[in-house]
C-alpha cells in the first residue's frame, strides 16, 4: 500500500505519540525469531523520535514456559524471555528517547500481540492527552497490526509508518494483507519522510501547537518519567 503524503495532517502535534513496537534483539537478525530486515526499522525510528513529546515502546516479555512457544504447542520458537538479552531493545535504538515502556504477554497462558492487550497503555496515553498514535516497529503482520487495530478500537487516530515496519511474512504477501486490514479499519499510512516538525509553541491557552521537546523535556533530563508495566 502506498503511503499517503498528507503534509498538513502529518505535522506533529502535542497530542501525538510515537509507539515503537517490539524492536527487540530476538526479532532482529541473529535473534531467535528474526524478522527479515528487522534491524532496518531502527534508523527511521531514531530519526523521528525527537519530533514527539511522548515516545512509548512495547516489549514482548515472556515467561520461559509461554503458551506461544513451540515446545508448548504454540507457533513460535522460544523468544523474548523476560530478563534475557533477546528480550532487550535493539542496541541501536535510542532508548534514552523513550518515556514509556510497556511489557506484554507476561503471563504463561496468555498471548498478546497487541501493546494494548492486558496492559494499561490506553489509560497511560489518555492521561498524557494523546489523541493520535504513530506506530512503527515489528512485525507488520502480527504485533504492529494488532496494536494498530486495538488503538483504533480504543478511539485513537492511528498512523502506521510504513518505512519503519517489517513483516514476518510466514506466507508471502502477509505484509500487504496486514496493511490492507489496518487500512480497512481506518488506520492511515504514511512514511517518516511525510512527518513535519511541530509548529512553534503557541501562545498560552492555545493547545494546538507542536510537541517538539524543549530542553526541560529532553530525553536525558533527570526528571524524565518512565513507567514499567
Amino acid at each position: 500500500m502506498e503511503a499517503i503524503p498528507l503534509t498538513d495532517e502529518m505535522t506533529i502535534r502535542n497530542t501525538d505519540a510515537l509507539l515503537v513496537v517490539d524492536v527487540q534483539n530476538d526479532f532482529c537478525p541473529g535473534g531467535a525469531l528474526a524478522v527479515p530486515g528487522g534491524d532496518e526499522v531502527v534508523a527511521p525510528i531514531n530519526r523521528v523520535m525527537p519530533l514527539f513529546a511522548l515516545v512509548a515502546a512495547t516489549q514482548d516479555w515472556h515467561p520461559r514456559d509461554h503458551v506461544s512457544f513451540a515446545e508448548r504447542g504454540g507457533p513460535w520458537p522460544v523468544h523474548c524471555v523476560a530478563g534475557t538479552p533477546g528480550a532487550e531493545l535493539h542496541p541501536g535504538l535510542n532508548g534514552s528517547e523513550i518515556d514509556l515502556f510497556v511489557r506484554k504477554a507476561t503471563e504463561p497462558e496468555v498471548e498478546a500481540y497487541s501493546g494494548f492487550g492486558g496492559t494499561n497503555l490506553a489509560e497511560q496515553l489518555r492521561a498524557r492527552g494523546v489523541r493520535r498514535i504513530f506506530v512503527a516497529g515489528l512485525a507488520t503482520d502480527y504485533c504492529v497490526k494488532q496494536t494498530a487495530l486495538d488503538a483504533t478500537a480504543a478511539g485513537f487516530e492511528v498512523v502506521v509508518l510504513t518505512d519503519a515496519v517489517r513483516a514476518v511474512n510466514v506466507s508471502p504477501g502477509d505484509d500487504q494483507r496486514a496493511l490492507n486490514e489496518m487500512a480497512a479499519a481506518g488506520v492511515r499510512m504514511a512514511t517518516t519522510a511525510d512527518l513535519r516538525p511541530p509548529s512553534a509553541t503557541p501562545a498560552s491557552g492555545n493547545q494546538g501547537g507542536g510537541g517538539v521537546r524543549t530542553e526541560a523535556h529532553s530525553r536525558g533530563r533527570e526528571e524524565q518519567l518512565k513507567w514499567q508495566m
